[in-house]
């Protein structure tokens, strides 16, 4: 199952790639609001696994028409060094028993396709990273019922602003990677169901064509599963939260010299079986 925000209204992807309004096929039981099917999730998902969408009527779009699926979660969480040549590549040893975690604000979230705005007399950097959205609350899980606690994946581009990242005494991960538009989530949110194999998939981004990261899932040092147990022990996880789960070698910031992400620009980024995000940057307003 694939689940879209369209406009403001949640809808599911037909084999064609066509949108279904759940709303209107569901006789008002679920949606309009893309959040509100994660409160729901069995009961919405349940309803899916039964409905024949092909039989319903569906209409064309454009992506960049669509907003993140998941527009409103109450908590994000990013993993930091969770790739072993990420880690390498940033300074840092591997972690050994949970990594860095932080977060980032709902208010630099967008939609697949936007043009963001650099921040002035900023190094902007990218990170393509596969994101859990989780579909019924978690606490103490163990990680061999963690995935019964994921509604689905999907792709995210944890942008970064590396100077405001590391200002003053101590590191300001969740504000430098906050900014507005530093947030890109889609195009859909992807049921585990869905792919071939949920721990091993492939995750890339190039900037203008040139491509500067290409990984895995299955080189995560701690998987989907571990992550969730380990977060779990601490906090309580809720429908529609996000885990941006980390990000493979290729970094502007890991490169001699480092390069980063300059106006004019367009980033892409594509995750297997979920599809593509692309970012357009501008200068700063003067």
């Amino acid at each position: 199952m694939k689940i879209a925000n369209l406009s403001n209204r949640v809808v599911l992807i037909d084999s064609k790639g066509r949108a279904v309004d759940v709303e209107r096929a569901s006789s008002g039981k679920f949606g309009p609001a893309a959040q509100d099917i994660y409160t729901h999730w069995s009961e919405f998902s349940a309803w899916a696994g039964r409905t024949d969408i092909s039989s319903i009527t569906a209409t064309d779009y454009e992506a960049t028409e669509l907003g993140s699926p998941t527009p409103e979660p109450r908590q994000i969480f990013a993993i930091g060094l969770n790739y072993s040549e990420h880690a390498n590549e940033s300074g840092f040893q591997e972690p050994d028993k949970l990594p860095p975690i932080f977060t980032k604000y709902v208010s630099a979230m967008t939609g697949p396709v936007s043009s963001v705005e650099l921040p002035r007399d900023g190094n902007t950097d990218w990170e393509v990273e596969l994101t859990v959205v989780i579909g019924k609350e978690a606490h103490l899980v163990s990680k061999d019922q963690a995935w019964d606690y994921v509604a689905g994946l999907t792709a995210a581009q944890d942008l970064s602003e590396r100077i405001t990242q590391t200002n003053g005494p101590a590191p300001q991960f969740g504000f430098g990677k906050s900014f507005p538009g530093f947030l890109p989530v889609g195009p859909y949110v992807v049921t585990p169901d869905e792919f071939p194999d949920r721990d091993a998939i492939s995750l890339s981004c190039e900037i203008d064509g040139e491509t500067m990261q290409a990984g895995n899932t299955r080189d995560l040092i701690f998987s989907v599963a571990q992550l969730i147990e380990g977060i779990s022990q601490v906090v309580t996880l809720y429908p529609g939260d996000l885990i941006l789960t980390g990000t493979p070698a290729g970094i502007g910031n890991g490169r001699n010299p480092p390069r980063f992400l300059q106006a004019g620009e367009v980033l892409t980024s594509r995750i297997e079986g979920i599809g593509e995000l692309q970012q357009s940057f501008t200068g700063p307003v003067a």
